[in-house]
């Protein structure tokens, strides 16, 4: 069983919630401020955090940096009733896996949510590593290294950094990006693919690798720029 937590300081929205989740089956841990969350992360971490923005004690932008300090894996998905765009953008800039805007409907959050859920047990677990130039990727673990460094990642980036790799040489749109990543979201949002992009892009920076790893095709989207 998969355990969520809620972490949004709407008393009536956890309590909906969780009697939603439960009758899904999952196991589910309410918050009512990331600082709580926080706490209880160092001692039960859940499979999934749903993660409200505007919250005392600590906000979701917050604890989802601090989290990423040392937890690149766990999912996040924003809730929030801040539905601006760039709320979204940097929701997904500091590490968040998804957002949806409040209002929402159950279903589509639990559509949402299942959806997170495979993308982060999805990978067969005998799939040999991928070579391509100083890069391995290794499927089975979520894991790039880059002549050995490894590159830390969250699960979507590594969805996009993966499809990029596996299709050296070619040029990946952003929909075909964008549907690596959120495979059940039939609205595109490109602006989700470069903020992803952007952030890969630090990361290798900041381990020393080229800074052509990911080109930019002007009007047609990425290709990986090291050759095998």
């Amino acid at each position: 069983m998969k355990h969520i937590a809620i972490v949004d300081d709407e008393a009536t929205l956890r309590d909906n919630l969780s009697y939603a989740l439960n009758k899904e089956n999952y196991i589910v841990s309410t918050y009512s401020n990331g600082q709580d969350a926080w706490k209880a992360h160092q001692g039960a971490p859940p499979q999934l955090y749903l993660l409200d923005i505007l919250m005392p004690r600590m906000d979701g932008f917050e604890f989802c940096r601090l989290l990423r300090q040392t937890d690149k894996k766990t999912p996040i998905i924003f809730l929030s009733s801040r539905d601006q765009e760039l709320d979204k953008i940097l929701g997904l800039e500091i590490g968040g896996d998804d957002y949806i805007g409040k209002p929402f409907s159950v279903r589509e959050l639990l559509a949402r949510i299942k959806a997170v859920l495979r993308r982060a047990d999805g990978v067969d677990q005998k799939e040999s590593p991928i070579h391509v130039g100083p890069f391995t990727l290794m499927p089975a673990s979520y894991r790039v290294c880059w002549n050995g460094q490894e590159l830390i990642l969250t699960i979507s980036e590594f969805r996009i950094f993966s499809e990029l790799i596996r299709s050296s040489g070619n040029v990946c749109s952003r929909a075909a990006l964008f549907s690596c990543v959120f495979p059940d979201d039939e609205f595109i949002n490109e602006r989700a693919v470069d903020s992803h992009i952007k952030r890969i892009r630090k990361k290798l920076e900041s381990i020393g690798a080229p800074k052509n790893t990911i080109k930019t095709m002007y009007g047609t989207g990425y290709r990986f720029g090291i050759k095998a």
